[in-house]
């Protein structure tokens, strides 16, 4: 065995013992039924899979990747100038910047998404703000809907958008652009044909680490979003804890698996067709 085998070899174990095994269980079970007390029976079903395709649960599905998608949209437009930015400044600044986009996972998940509800509820330090500078006359109603989850998942996985663009850009053949200066283009019109294209692996690096995020969330929609926004994750967290309908929740979690698979597959895909029409650059 090479040495490339051996350093490979710790993450390889780890994966099968702490990903693959795990996830063979969570398909066994799926298609297993479930006792009167919460037990599993050994007796084969598709029950929990079909169960799966109830309208209320793909009316839920339908809104977690509403919510996914939205966040994912605002983690671009966001993480997208900020990467951008970060490759153009000073090198002294640019340390600075990426350690302010890794410092949130220096500190405890739970406690952060607790600390939007200290900013944002009745007497938070937003609408105190606002009360005080006489801008509204009541509080305004920011936590516990759509719009607070959707900000506490932004906030999450930004940083999740902002590296792998970060890393596609700084990896950019500046001589390219140089080369559409000189031919006459604008700086607007070179990053639109010259940057945007070359950093599209990037883009569609950090648009699947956020969407497929965004769909097995359930802490941010339960502490933002209290009992008002319900996504899918909290459907799989509830069927687990509460229900204790383990067959039923495993078969909603193997759907969720499959789909994030479906999406990386798709994603290698077209960055393979991407290579090829440009030349394998």
């Amino acid at each position: 065995m090479n040495k490339g085998k051996l350093l490979a070899l710790p993450a390889a174990l780890w994966l099968l013992f702490f990903f693959l095994i795990p996830l063979v269980f969570v398909g066994a079970f799926a298609f297993f039924e479930r006792g009167t007390y919460g037990e599993i029976i050994k007796s084969f079903t598709l029950e929990n899979v079909m169960r799966v395709f109830d309208s209320l649960y793909l009316t839920i599905l339908w809104k977690t990747f509403v919510i996914a998608t939205i966040t994912t949209v605002l983690c671009l437009f966001i993480g997208y100038p900020f990467a951008y930015t970060v490759t153009i400044i000073d090198r002294k600044w640019q340390s600075v910047l990426l350690l302010l986009v890794t410092i949130p996972f220096w500190i405890n998940f739970l406690v952060r998404s607790y600390a939007w509800i200290v900013i944002l509820r009745s007497q938070g330090l937003v609408n105190t703000f606002l009360l005080k500078m006489g801008l509204i006359e009541q509080p305004l109603n920011l936590l516990y809907n759509t719009p607070a989850v959707v900000l506490g998942m932004v906030y999450t996985l930004l940083p999740f958008m902002i590296l792998p663009v970060y890393a596609s850009i700084e990896q950019l053949d500046k001589r390219k652009l140089e080369a559409a200066s000189d031919l006459g283009a604008s700086p607007l019109k070179a990053f639109w044909n010259v940057t945007l294209p070359m950093t599209t692996s990037g883009i569609i690096t950090g648009s699947i680490l956020v969407f497929v995020s965004s769909i097995g969330m359930f802490v941010v929609s339960d502490i933002m979003g209290g009992s008002k926004v319900a996504l899918i994750g909290n459907v799989i967290q509830n069927q687990f804890l509460g229900a204790r309908n383990w067959p039923f929740g495993s078969a909603l979690s193997l759907f969720i698996v499959l789909f994030s698979v479906l999406l990386i597959y798709l994603y290698y895909r077209a960055a393979k067709v991407y290579n090829y029409e440009s030349g394998g650059e």
